[in-house]
């Protein structure tokens, strides 16, 4: 007799059963492959971008701190090794950030500038500040130094987000424009400016413009601002005879000779010029770099990429500069695909704060413009820059999450 469709498959009576054997292999792919597809490609593309320039980061740092590292009697690794400490908390911090969700971002929003904002109070308004090349922007608290002004950044990109989303319908009214984003927010710039920070103010400032821009605020309204800003930058210029001799001697002799009182600010511009030409098209070869012999001042910082280009020549200057390119469109694609007015605020502000600052340190560097003290964003060597920097990214990241399946961010 022919066995029906449906008792075809029954075990035989009395034979034992055996459990199917679990496909181990491919339960780890499938389970592998649902962590890899379940965020957008946004998403990749930001973290990606960012992760290769933290390592490339690691790696001038060591080359450019070598030397300043062993005179300290910190060995060779020294820079390297404070740095790649940095880079393991940010990284999982960048991660951590990436999993909140925006909800999370808003209900921090007001807490993050109030705590920072007081930080920096207690940098300019109290001896627990202390000055570094005639800016007064480090704090000291139980041996442990950091920079408050970094901090303001990532938290007024994510009130900006916060605020500008709550005023989307009212952008046309000064009122609602001036009142909020520069009472609260140019008061946290005017914390950063009374210790005379202008590079840290300058990004500052380009964030909020850069915010109320992409909100849509009208032109008209963005007028009184950018005077304001112009206003406030010749204040600390002028209020400071360290930034005034450097930026009259970029004004009037742009270094391209040493004498005289000029020498001293002509320097270190004209070193990493000669650095840069020293490179040529292939470099000297990673390592070899003749300026960070004590020739030229914060190698593994403000001036890394004149070390960059020294060492990897054009070539490795040019590969820099397309990373923060690719960066920049990591962002726009972000923004594009963003549903939530937040989350596209904050993204843009981001964005001008991490290329715009690589624009001013590289223009720097190229004798664009005179020294303003501005490190190079996931490269340059510097904990608390390194740290927010990462975290900032890390909530974009979050706002990126699942944008290929057109999903709603509230």
């Amino acid at each position: 007799m022919t066995n029906s469709p449906r008792t075809r498959n029954r075990p035989t009576p009395g034979a034992a059963a055996h459990p199917a054997t679990p496909l181990t292999g491919a339960s780890a792919r499938i389970t592998l492959g649902r962590v890899f597809t379940a965020e957008s490609g946004n998403y990749f593309l930001l973290l990606g971008t960012t992760l290769f320039l933290v390592a490339f980061g690691l790696v001038m740092v060591l080359s450019s701190s070598s030397v300043d590292s062993y005179l300290a009697d910190a060995g060779f690794f020294g820079g390297l090794l404070r740095q790649g400490g940095f880079a393991l908390i940010g990284v999982p911090l960048m991660l951590v950030a990436s999993r909140m969700p925006i909800t999370f971002w808003k209900r921090m929003a007001w807490p993050a500038l109030l705590v920072t904002s007081f930080l920096q109070c207690l940098v300019v308004f109290t001896p627990m500040g202390y000055e570094i090349a005639g800016n007064t922007n480090w704090l000291s608290i139980g041996g442990i130094q950091f920079q408050p002004s970094e901090g303001i950044k990532m938290a007024l990109v994510i009130w900006l987000g916060m605020i500008l989303e709550q005023k989307r319908d009212h952008l046309d009214d000064w009122r609602h424009v001036f009142i909020p984003v520069f009472g609260v927010g140019g008061g946290a710039v005017l914390l950063v400016m009374i210790g005379g920070d202008l590079g840290t103010v300058m990004i500052m400032a380009g964030i909020l413009f850069g915010a109320l821009f992409f909100a849509g605020v009208k032109f008209r309204l963005l007028i009184i601002p950018v005077v304001a800003g112009i206003g406030g930058a010749l204040v600390l210029a002028l209020t400071s005879s360290n930034r005034l001799t450097r930026i009259m001697s970029f004004v009037n002799e742009g270094c391209d000779q040493l004498n005289g009182a000029i020498s001293a600010s002509c320097w270190q511009p004209l070193h990493g010029t000669w650095a840069l030409a020293n490179g040529g098209i292939f470099g000297v070869g990673l390592g070899n770099s003749k300026a960070k012999w004590s020739w030229l001042p914060a190698a593994d910082n403000d001036y890394i990429f004149a070390i960059v280009g020294e060492e990897l020549g054009l070539i490795g200057a040019v590969v820099v500069l397309g990373m923060f390119i690719l960066l920049a469109f990591a962002f726009l694609r972000i923004m594009r695909s963003s549903t939530s007015v937040m989350a596209r605020i904050t993204t843009s502000a981001v964005m001008v704060w991490i290329i715009g600052q690589a624009f001013v340190n590289i223009g720097v560097v190229l004798g664009v413009f005179p020294v303003l003290g501005v490190p190079l964003p996931l490269i340059s060597a510097g904990g608390t820059a390194l740290l927010t920097t990462l975290v900032a990214i890390g909530i974009v990241l979050s706002f990126a999450r699942g944008q290929h399946s057109g999903s709603t961010q509230r």
